[in-house]
């Protein structure tokens, strides 16, 4: 079974039908078939929804957030193992704390994480990628 970690990049593009989110759906069909597990920071779920609340309010935040629960995520908390494993990221790596988390959840289930943000190029060496 291959492993997947999606930060809100790659739940943003499913969620708007934009570039790469037929990637990201062929992932999540992969997971309904039981070929992929996928998991995600509460975090980056945090990030997805806020940024969905707000461009176009409560409705579409709701819209994303049921439409994300309709598949076998794993939604991941924050704990302190995950949070020192995000610190680490943050303190050496010019990415943003939320992007820490999805590195570190990547690292954390030696997954691969699926993104499009640029922002990860910095971290090839640290964990796999599949960009989108």
């Amino acid at each position: 079974m291959k492993k997947y970690v999606l930060d809100s990049y790659a739940l943003l593009a499913y969620a708007e039908n934009e570039k790469g989110g037929d990637a990201v759906a062929d992932i999540l069909v992969g997971a309904l078939e039981g070929k992929n597990e996928i998991f995600i920071s509460v975090v980056n779920f945090g990030e997805m929804y806020y940024i969905a609340l707000r461009e176009g309010g409560r409705d579409q935040a709701k819209a994303y957030k049921d439409t994300v629960m309709k598949f076998p995520i794993k939604i991941v908390d924050a704990d302190m193992e995950l949070t020192i494993i995000a610190a680490n990221y943050k303190a050496n790596y010019k990415i943003s704390y939320a992007d820490a988390f999805a590195a570190a959840l990547a690292e954390q289930k030696r997954a691969t994480l699926v993104t499009g943000d640029k922002e990860f190029a910095q971290l090839e060496k640290e964990i796999k990628i599949n960009w989108v």
